[in-house]
């Protein structure tokens, strides 16, 4: 697992030939992670039910142990404040990640975003930017987002 600030942003950097496949799962699992606090944050009244979320999802996608997946929250909370922007994060996954991977992440994503029961102006923003950043076409984006809001317990859009 990652150690310190430095290694995080040299995680960021363009992955060479050389990279060990340890790395390059480092680099795409704090590149999801950071996503998904950028999702809580979009989120005024972000709470544990977020993070939650986040960790579960962290969990499952990357088989992490707890103490693994605190530790990656932690990073990704810190990425996320000094970032300027995403599309460091986004391209990661662009690169490392299938199109059906991706889309399973935008599931994830969706899940921060409907963790509190609510879906914010800012959270649907965000998620729609990311969609677009992430090359997601729009029929697969919309099915995760009702996948996320079914599983959310929340009623379908328009009812």
């Amino acid at each position: 697992m990652l150690r310190t600030l430095k290694e995080l942003f040299n995680t960021l950097a363009e992955p060479s030939p050389a990279d060990r496949p340890e790395q390059q799962e480092h680099r795409l699992q704090l590149a999801t992670a950071v996503l998904m606090v950028e999702v809580m944050r979009a989120d005024a009244a972000s709470g544990d039910d977020e993070r939650t979320a986040i960790v579960r999802a962290l969990g499952e996608k990357f088989a992490l142990q707890a103490d693994e997946v605190d530790r990656l929250f932690e990073l990704a909370q810190s990425a996320s404040r000094d970032a300027p922007d995403l599309q460091g994060f986004t391209s990661q996954l662009n690169r490392g990640f299938s199109a059906a991977k991706k889309v399973r992440i935008v599931e994830y994503l969706w899940q921060v975003a409907f963790a509190d029961g609510h879906l914010s102006n800012h959270e649907n923003h965000l998620m729609l930017k990311l969609g677009d950043l992430l090359y997601i076409p729009r029929g697969d984006f919309v099915a995760a987002k009702q996948r996320a809001r079914a599983a959310a317990g929340l009623k379908p859009e328009g009812h």
